[in-house]
Order: structure tokens, then C-alpha cells, then sequence
């Protein structure tokens, strides 16, 4: 194992260079949003902004008591109109320095292809050459590239504050800025495109950021797709083409001597929007059947679009032009069945082969839009002609066709340019889109089937079963050759048994791939996966077809959450992969073992070490047991925005897995804010899926080449640290007087609650003001409001500190595990990055809210004092004089915006204390309420994260 050098990539050194460069650039949108808001809101607002803005500023440059009572007697002085403007403004800051960092950086990364040298660390170019220097060979290469299967899953977990139209405005903003930063202007042009960016952000203030209502399922599901029509139909083939044009780059002695290769389609994408029904009323077979409609609906209006493009560019005329015999005599039979193509014009492209066959592709595609008018308005005639595409194989044949076409007379990289970009959609997205996780609590099976095995006289007292005596019955009624018909239950279980029956449906009416993984939350047991099985063989997802054939339609990813729960794991999976009957029905999937492992409950659970390290365990035991049964395995990583919800950058995390338990294939999910962070615009989403997939197949080296192992000094140092970590954590959060009143008055968890992000309820059990009811979105969302963020850090510098205890040789020790084991270099990296979003001078301010303020001092002094050793323990076993010194553009940003957070924070505490004041009348405290919403939108947009 080689020593990590804390040297800084080379964007961080184009980001230094240039800083400057970029600060101005925030001046002029800073400059104009000022314009705007004297112009919009008026000249009392404007200065109203601009003495906080420049006092506050102040502050942070010089601590100034007498400043700061000047600065907070003003605030109180404010009307609620007044405070809703001013924080409309900070919120819009926060949003217009989001894009331009993020137009700052990709004009960096521009700057690096342009030059022609070395890349960042990260890109496929960095990465191939390091295989190369390895001893890789392209033909080792090659079936790692064969085993790849890299699958963001977007949720719609209700962290997202932004709306989906202020997106799209940010999105125009960006593509402006682009124009201004990389495309060379004339004045005149230049000052014509400041004055469009002048306008959208007009149109930006005159646009409300905040929700007037709560969003529907549906209204989720759409805020989903945006992204797929927004940048990723783009991203993904620009992807593709990054990687194979590496291969060649770094490859090319090989390539030359007559080696071939070829990258198969392994980006997929998974999503549990409309699928995840755990907690959330509001997901139902309904609406689930809405949400595949409008994935293939989204998809099939692209491919259609494409088709059309393609047609304008594969031109070619006969007889100046040859074209395969295959698609001579594909294109005469198409004629036959598809004449109403030209029904109009029957002699439209006659002589030009490629647009007929292009026209007729079209005239199917439209067709399946008509099949989907059929659901999408059943009150309308059907229109469908019978001439749609059965599924995407039939779409991905005809294009084929054409691209071998064009390869074998000569068109090689006509070819290989926007049909194969098309190629790729269709590979990657099917007719599906995406693949549709259902999710669902354990409990609500086990009540379910009960009810089944009751009424259909199987089983009277299934739920007084024991465990044993569960598995033996699920195990025998999963080998009987038939069942009996599912029964119409009467209670709220029958909307459990409608999913089931609606997957077996929609396999065969819209794509076999259109369902991913059925995970189970809350898996305790083995029978907990058996009862699901259990339940589609009723449905007819499994069981034996009529050629006597055995056969499974759904994979079952048992979801392990708490820190007990990863403690089960190994029992739970040895019970089920020592079962024959789960074993053949495992294999009829297709052999892959998915398992789920829950980042953010267990870190609620047990704090940040203690859910790093068990996950640690977990993943080494289920690699251990896949192989030893000889189960293919794929990890699903339930990872949240933000660090105490498993959060951070994706190659990082990807890279800090157990050396040897990630074989080619990882899925992960997106939720929240990350995903208009990193799918917002075109240019991000190819960046982030570059550097996710380059992660990917650097943790998966171990398939072609020999790895070295962690040392097991570094395994016992570690289990030493989390138990201390754990019991600290523990300690303040379950032991601590008065802790969880603190939480709920600190924090705006409530408040939180009332804003229309998201359609699942922020808690398991309404008015249950428990830390176990409380979702783990929500805590680590109402933490980072209050500049605690406590669940990403705390007990980390008590484990330092109580493990080194001043040894200069243990200190030693833990340098080295920094420089030389990624899953450590990670967790303080992490924890840098949390460390630094903390301020526990505003912490202490929101500490003052709690109704005992004897008690809730105590309680900050705990926090406040673990956050100062921490901060002290780490930058210790780190050796760096101040917090993200090797992040030098993260840091330079976070300090960015400090001085714009710190009023929107003291806006936050002034607010709550309005609203929460009993004294007052309803109406009087309801006034207050939409700016204290406000706040929290703008703190999330400044900080850059929420849950």
C-alpha cells in the first residue's frame, strides 16, 4: 500500500490561479441582482440588504460587539414584508454564486481539455493512466469494463426546496454565464448577453422560490424526469464518448498492434419516485403505474425527437451512396407493413434510404405515444395504429441496422457520432427510463400475507409463528407447484397485494426491466425476504410457467438501516443463502444478491462512527458470503446529501469502500439537493458521472489485478475509536438530560415539517417527539439549520483524543492511516467539510430558543465542546493548520458565504421566536410564518445542503 501525498489536484490550482477571476465574476451577478431588487423591491429593501450585507461582512472580519447589537436591534425593527424581501434577496445570492462556481469550475475543466495535459484526479484520463503505470493491459481492461454496472437512484426524499421553474431560470442564467466565460464576444454581443442575464434575473425575483402548495406524488415524479430531459439524455452518451476517447488516448500502442475493445452500456438509473411507499400514505399502485407511464412517455418523446434529427443528418442520396443488402432488404418489407408513413407523400425519400428507413422509425414512435394516450386520456378514442414498437430491442435492432450499415460502406464516424449517441439512449433508458425500486416496511408484509394465509386456509396464526417456524412455512409454500388464487382483502393490506399484482402487469405491458429491486425496510429476518417472495408467487412473479420451467420476476434487496440492524446481517443472509428453495429462485433473477444498507438511520442511531464502521463490516461480510456461495453481489449505498446522511463526493465514497467488496457494480442513491447540484446542466452531469464511474472502476481493480490489504493494525485502531465514538455520541443523544427538548427547540424540525418539499410526513408517528420517530432527514436536515451539524462530527474528537492520548507514536499511527487507508482519508475529509459548515457562535445563539435555558446551555456546552475538540483532534492527526487547507476552492467557497449566512441565521432564531411565542395571538404569530419558511429554503441554498 503506497503513502497518499496531500498535494492539491489541478483544479484546485487552476481554482487558486484564478480566484480572482471568480470573485469579480460574483461581484458582477451580486451587482446585478442589487439592480434588480432597488428597482423590484424598492430602494428601502435595497438598503435594507446592503447594511446587512456590509455589516455583517464586518463582523466576520472584526468580532465587534457593539456592531452586532447594532445589527440585531435593527433586525428586530423589520416587518414581516420587509424580512420576506430581505430574505428573498440573501436566497437569490446564494442560488446566483451556486452557478457561478459551478460555470467557474466547468470553465476550468475546459480550460485542462483545451491544453491538452493532465487532467484532474478523477477524470478517465487520470484514471487510465494510473491502470497503465499498474501494468493494466487493454485486454485486462476489458472485462472490467464488461463487468461495470455504475446506477445513480434518484429519490424524492423532501429535501429538494428548490422549484423546478426557478431551476430552469438558473439553468438559462448558467448557459449565459458560459457564453460570457468561454466563447469569445464582440462588445456588442458581450453587453447583449449581460442584459439577458439582467432579465432572467428579473424574471428570478418575479418568480416565487417557495412552494404555494405541497407537492403531489405526480408533481415529484415530473420534478424527476426534468433531469433526464434537462441534461442527462445529453450527459450520458458525452460520457461515453469521454471514456472511449481516454482508451485511445492512453491505449493507443495497443490499439495500433490490433487490439480491440469496445465499452458496453453500463450507466443505469434507478428511482424510487412513485415507488416508495415506506411511510409515505400518498404512494399507491396508482400512482406507481402513473410513474412508469410517464418514464416511458418522457423517454419514447426523446427517442422520437432523435429520430427526427437523425433524419435531417443521414442525407445520403442514391446512386451516390451504397447501402447494406440487410438494410435494402429490411427497408423493402418495412414498406410492406409501415406504408402509412408516406401516406401523404407515397415517393417521400425514395432515393434516399437512410431518412425512408429514419421516417418509418418515426411513424412507429408516434404510434407508442398514441398506445401511452390511451392511459394517459382513457375518455378519448384510441388512435393507436398497431404499428408501435413492442420494446426497446426492436427500436435498438433497426439502429443497428443502420449503423452497419454506414460502418461497412465507409461511414464510420458519421456512424459513431449522434446514431450512436442514440444507441446509447436507448441502451441505457429502454422504454422504461429508469428502473422503478419498490420500497416498503417489513411489517406491513407480514400483516399482509397473514391475512392471505387466513383466507385462503393455509395458515390460521401465521404472525404467532416463530421465526423457524415461518421460515419452514414460507419455504414450503414457495416450492408447491400452485397456490390458490390471491384473495380481496377487505382492510388497508389489499393495497399491499395491487402493487404486486400491477409489477406483474406492467413486466409484460411496458419492459421485464421496468421494476428494479422490491426493498424491504426495517429487515430484520429472513422471513422478512421469504414473505415477499411469498407474495408475488401469489401474484404470479415467480413460480413455474407451463413449460414446467421455474422462473422469478422480482429481486429482493433486504434493506438493513440501525446499527442493531447491520449487526444482523450476517445471520439474516446465511439463513437465506443456505435456503435451496431462495437459492433457485435467486438464480431464475439472475444471481445478483442486491443488499441495502441504510447510511442515515444508523448514523441517527449510533452517530457518525459507529455507522461508518458497522457499513465497513456489513459490506465485507456480504462480499464474504456472496462468494462463498457463489452469488454475484451488488451493494445499494442509501446514501442522503449531506455527510451524517452518508453524503459527500460520490468518487471519494466510492473509492473508501472495503478493498475487494466492490466487483464492477454499485447503486447509490441521489436524493435532495444533489441532484440539481450535480444533474442541474448538461456539463455537471457528465463531470459527476465521469468521476462516479472512474471511482467505480478504480475500487474494482481487484478483478484484474492483484491489491494490497488494509493493515490490520488500522482494523483494530478503528473498532477502538468507533466504540468510544459510539458511546460518546450515545451519551449526549440518549442520556443526556433534557437532549431531545433541546433538539425540538434549537432546531426548526417543526417548521421544517410545514414546508411543501416533499409529500411524505417528516415523521414515522405524528406528535411523537422521539429521536427513533423523527426521520433521519429531518435531524440531520434541522441540524445543519442551526449550525450544529452535529450528526457528521460528534464523537469523533473524543475517539481521537481517548485512543492517542498525547503518544506522539500513536498520533503517528493515525497520520499514516490517513495517508494510507481511503476509508480514513475520507472520514476526516468529511468531517473537515462538516466541521466547517458548523459555528457554534450562531449555534449558541439558537441555544438561547430552549424553554430551559439552564438546560439548554448545559446541553451546548457539551456540543460546543466536543465541536472544539474535534475541530483540534482532527486538524492534529491531519497536519494542516486550518480546516480543508487541501480543499483550498471548497474552503475559499464555504468562507464565501458566511457573512451572507450569518443574517439569514439570525433571521431564522428572531422568527422562530415569534412564531413559537404563545402569547401571541394566531393571527400575529401566522404572519410570521412564510419568512420563517423562507429562511430555512435560503440557509439550505447557502450552506448547500439540507438532508
Amino acid at each position: 500500500m503506497t503513502d497518499y501525498q496531500p498535494v492539491l489536484s489541478t483544479v484546485d490550482k487552476l481554482s487558486l490561479l484564478s480566484d480572482k477571476e471568480l470573485r469579480q465574476h460574483v461581484r458582477f451577478l451580486g451587482h446585478i441582482l442589487g439592480e434588480v431588487i432597488d428597482e423590484r423591491a424598492g430602494r428601502e429593501v435595497y438598503e435594507t440588504v446592503e447594511r446587512l450585507r456590509k455589516g455583517f461582512i464586518n463582523l466576520r472580519k472584526d468580532d465587534n460587539a457593539g456592531l452586532r447589537t447594532e445589527l440585531l436591534g435593527f433586525l428586530n425593527t423589520l416587518d414581516e414584508t420587509t424580512l420576506r424581501e430581505v430574505i428573498r434577496a440573501f436566497s437569490m445570492y446564494f442560488s446566483l454564486l451556486n452557478t457561478a462556481e459551478e460555470a467557474f469550475n466547468y470553465h476550468n475543466r475546459m480550460t485542462q481539455l483545451r491544453n491538452g495535459g493532465d487532467l484532474w484526479e478523477g477524470s478517465y484520463l487520470d484514471t487510465l493512466r494510473q491502470f497503465k503505470q499498474a501494468g493494466v493491459s487493454l485486454a485486462q481492461l476489458q472485462p472490467l469494463l464488461d463487468s461495470l454496472v455504475y446506477m445513480p437512484v434518484f429519490t424524492a426524499h423532501p429535501t429538494e426546496s428548490k422549484r423546478r421553474t426557478v431551476m430552469e431560470i438558473l439553468r438559462r442564467i448558467f448557459l449565459l454565464d458560459e457564453q460570457l466565460t468561454n466563447e469569445p464576444l464582440t462588445a456588442f454581443d458581450e453587453e447583449r448577453t449581460r442584459k439577458e442575464i439582467k432579465r432572467q434575473i428579473q424574471l428570478l425575483w418575479s418568480t416565487d422560490e417557495v412552494r404555494a402548495i405541497k407537492p403531489t406524488v405526480r408533481d415529484e415524479i415530473k420534478n424527476g424526469l426534468y433531469y433526464f430531459n434537462v441534461s442527462l439524455f445529453d450527459a450520458v452518451p458525452r460520457t461515453y464518448r469521454n471514456l472511449e476517447n481516454a482508451i485511445r488516448r492512453v491505449y493507443s500502442d495497443e490499439i495500433e498492434a490490433g487490439q480491440a475493445f469496445k465499452v458496453p452500456g453500463f450507466v443505469k438509473f434507478g428511482s424510487w419516485i412513485g415507488g416508495d411507499r415506506d411511510g409515505n400514505p400518498f404512494v399507491t399502485a396508482e400512482t406507481t403505474e402513473m410513474a412508469i407511464q410517464l418514464q416511458k412517455r418522457t423517454v419514447i418523446r426523446r427517442y422520437l425527437e432523435d429520430v427526427t434529427k437523425l433524419s435531417y443528418i443521414l442525407t445520403h442520396s442514391q446512386p451516390l451512396c451504397w447501402i447494406s443488402d440487410a438494410l435494402a432488404e429490411d427497408i423493402a418489407e418495412s414498406e410492406k407493413r409501415y406504408a402509412g408513413a408516406f401516406r401523404a407523400k407515397p415517393d417521400r425519400f425514395l432515393n434516399e434510404p437512410y431518412r425512408r428507413k429514419l421516417y418509418m422509425m418515426r411513424h412507429r414512435l408516434e404510434d407508442n405515444l398514441r398506445l401511452l394516450q390511451q392511459y394517459f386520456r382513457p375518455d378519448l378514442e384510441p388512435t393507436a395504429l398497431g404499428l408501435a414498437y413492442a420494446n426497446e430491442d426492436e427500436l435498438l435492432a433497426d439502429l443497428n441496422l443502420i449503423y452497419d450499415s454506414l460502418v461497412e460502406n465507409g461511414d464510420r464516424e458519421l456512424a459513431g457520432a449522434e446514431l450512436n449517441d442514440l444507441i446509447r439512449l436507448v441502451e441505457t433508458f429502454g422504454f422504461y427510463l429508469y428502473h422503478l425500486d419498490i420500497r416498503q416496511e417489513s411489517t406491513r408484509h407480514s400483516e399482509t400475507l397473514a391475512e392471505v394465509l387466513a383466507a385462503t386456509d393455509l395458515e390460521q396464526d401465521y404472525l404467532q409463528l416463530d421465526e423457524a417456524g415461518r421460515q419452514q412455512l414460507l419455504t414450503d409454500l414457495l416450492s408447491h407447484s400452485s397456490l390458490p388464487a390471491l384473495p380481496t382483502l377487505d382492510s388497508d393490506n389489499q393495497e399491499v397485494l395491487n402493487v404486486f399484482t400491477l409489477m406483474r402487469r406492467l413486466h409484460s405491458e411496458v419492459s421485464s426491466k421496468a421494476f428494479g429491486s422490491y426493498v424491504i425496510s426495517m429487515t430484520h429476518e429472513a422471513s422478512h425476504i421469504l414473505e415477499v417472495l411469498t407474495l408475488a408467487r401469489f401474484a404470479g412473479l415467480c413460480g413455474v410457467d407451463e413449460n414446467g420451467d421455474s422462473f422469478c420476476h422480482v429481486r429482493v434487496a433486504p434493506l438493513f438501516e440501525t446499527i442493531e440492524d447491520l449487526g444482523h446481517i450476517e445471520p439474516v443472509m446465511s439463513s437465506l443463502l443456505e435456503n435451496p428453495v431462495y437459492r433457485r429462485l435467486l438464480s431464475d433473477s439472475g444471481n445478483l444478491q442486491e443488499v441495502m444498507l441504510g447510511y442515515s438511520d444508523s448514523c441517527k442511531d449510533g452517530g457518525i462512527l459507529a455507522s461508518g464502521w458497522n457499513l465497513f463490516h456489513a459490506q465485507k461480510k456480504i462480499t464474504r458470503l456472496t462468494q462463498q456461495h457463489e452469488v454475484e453481489c451488488r451493494m445499494f449505498h442509501g446514501r442522503g446529501g449531506t455527510i451524517g446522511r452518508g453524503g459527500g463526493p460520490t468518487h471519494d465514497a466510492i473509492l473508501s469502500q472495503p478493498m475487494g467488496t466492490v466487483h464492477g457494480q454499485i447503486k447509490f442513491t441521489e436524493q435532495g439537493e444533489v441532484l440539481s447540484f450535480k444533474y442541474g446542466n448538461v456539463e455537471t452531469a457528465a463531470y459527476e458521472l465521469g468521476m462516479g464511474v472512474s471511482g467505480l472502476m478504480k475500487a474494482s481493480r481487484s478483478l484484474v489485478t492483484e491489491i494490497g490489504q488494509v493493515e490490520p493494525a488500522y482494523l483494530d485502531i478503528m473498532h477502538k475509536l468507533t466504540q468510544t465514538g459510539e458511546a460518546s455520541y450515545r451519551k449526549l443523544t440518549e442520556n443526556t438530560p433534557g437532549f431531545l427538548d433541546y433538539f425540538y427547540e434549537v432546531c426548526p424540525v417543526t417548521e421544517i415539517g410545514m414546508m411543501n418539499i416533499g409529500s411524505r410526513p417528516s415523521h414515522r408517528k405524528p406528535g411523537d417527539r422521539s429521536k427513533s420517530s423523527v426521520r433521519a432527514i429531518g435531524w440531520v436536515f434541522s441540524w445543519a439549520q442551526s449550525r450544529h451539524t452535529l450528526p457528521a462530527w460528534y464523537g469523533i474528537g473524543s475517539a481521537l483524543e481517548a485512543w492517542h492520548q498525547g503518544d506522539e507514536d500513536k498520533i503517528a499511527i493515525l497520520r499514516q492511516m490517513v495517508r494510507q487507508w481511503p476509508f480514513f482519508r475520507a472520514l476526516l475529509s468529511n468531517t473537515q467539510m462538516s466541521l466547517s459548515k458548523a459555528d457554534m457562535s450562531i449555534a449558541r445563539r439558537y441555544a438561547a430558543l430552549c424553554e430551559d435555558a439552564f438546560q439548554g446551555q448545559q446541553v451546548f456546552e457539551l456540543i460546543a465542546a466536543e465541536y472544539h475538540k474535534t475541530v483540534k483532534q482532527v486538524l492534529l492527526v491531519v497536519e494542516a493548520d486550518s480546516l480543508l487547507a487541501e480543499l483550498p476552492s471548497l474552503k475559499s467557497s464555504l468562507r464565501r458565504r458566511e457573512p451572507y449566512l450569518d443574517p439569514i441565521n439570525y433571521m431564522q432564531i428572531l422568527l422562530l421566536q415569534r412564531y413559537r411565542d404563545s402569547a401571541q395571538s394566531e393571527d400575529d404569530r401566522q404572519r410570521w410564518l412564510d419568512p420563517l419558511l423562507r429562511t430555512i429554503s435560503a440557509i439550505s441554498a447557502g450552506m448547500r445542503n439540507t438532508g
